[in-house]
């Protein structure tokens, strides 16, 4: 199998980027979206949320005159890879949230855009340079800032489970991020088929781990917005980004998701602003700026 190249057009190139940070703004409201929620366990959650995408991607493609079932016959590692990323990064997060400190587990978790910028070196056709991992380095270090609020990290032996199922979610998803390039010619379509591989995996995960919750009210709407944009509707346009927008950007510009996320959530009063929360801006913004720089100035060739 060869890797599917990206265009050489620059103007092709930045407008699958912009699509493939669609998903990174859908991803900031995750948080606000969750919170709202109520007290769905959050592997249900999952399973509901990836549900509806896949109903709402089926419609997609019907109403453009395409049969959502002809998508499903796709090779058997892009099921692999694709199920493997969409649900193993899923369950291994919300694993290491209940195995360690949710703070110290996003922290980690939150290396995989800076494991994208990495990965992104063995593609055939990228190059990896000092801008793109300095920028994904900046982007790290103010994620860590949002996290931790200025306080420190403290690794706990009894949480050790925890960090590594937090280690595997982040390469779990960064793999995932750049072996999609891999499967280029595969239309965005097959989301579909993978969203509905996912939400049956997750409910067997939610009969094994979790009690059944009936959402009350409002909460139906937060799940519905959760299958439109962060644990649904954000894939297909990631898949697009990644598959033919520039994948290092596209990594380092993923750390503006706790950073939006953090400012949506003290506009809607679900938290307090803090002085860390501006400068981790600064350091996020400046550094998916540095690393974006081919993107931004230099066409590709």
């Amino acid at each position: 199998m060869t890797a599917t190249p990206v265009s050489a057009d620059p103007g092709s190139v930045r407008r699958a980027t912009v699509i493939g940070f669609v998903a990174v703004l859908m991803w900031s409201t995750l948080a606000l979206f969750t919170a709202l929620s109520g007290t769905i366990p959050p592997i249900q959650l999952v399973a509901m949320s990836f549900a509806c995408a896949a109903v709402i991607g089926a419609i997609a493609s019907a109403l453009r005159g395409r049969n959502p079932l002809r998508h499903l016959r796709q090779p058997v590692a892009a099921w692999l890879i694709s199920v493997g990323g969409l649900f193993g990064f899923h369950f291994l997060y919300f694993l290491s949230l209940r195995l360690a400190p949710a703070v110290e587990a996003n922290l980690i978790n939150y290396t995989w855009p800076l494991l994208i910028v990495l990965f992104s070196a063995l593609l055939p056709g990228e190059r990896l340079r000092w801008y793109h991992v300095v920028g994904a380095g900046l982007g790290l270090l103010g994620a860590g800032l949002l996290v931790t609020r200025g306080s420190g990290f403290v690794a706990a032996a009894e949480a050790m489970p925890g960090y590594v199922a937090a280690i595997g979610s982040a390469l779990t998803w960064s793999s995932y991020s750049v072996l999609n390039r891999r499967f280029g010619h595969i239309p965005t379509d097959a989301v579909t088929g993978f969203c509905l591989a996912t939400a049956v995996l997750a409910a067997l995960g939610h009969t094994m781990f979790e009690s059944f919750v009936l959402p009350q009210g409002s909460e139906w709407l937060a799940v519905l917005c959760l299958g439109l944009g962060p644990v649904g509707g954000a894939f297909y346009v990631w898949d697009y980004g990644t598959k033919h927008g520039d994948i290092r950007a596209l990594g380092a510009s993923a750390y503006a998701a706790p950073l939006i996320s953090t400012v949506l959530l003290i506009v809607f009063g679900l938290g307090e602003g803090h002085w860390s929360t501006w400068t981790a801006c600064l350091l996020i913004v400046g550094g998916a700026v540095l690393a974006s720089r081919d993107v931004l100035t230099t066409p590709r060739r």
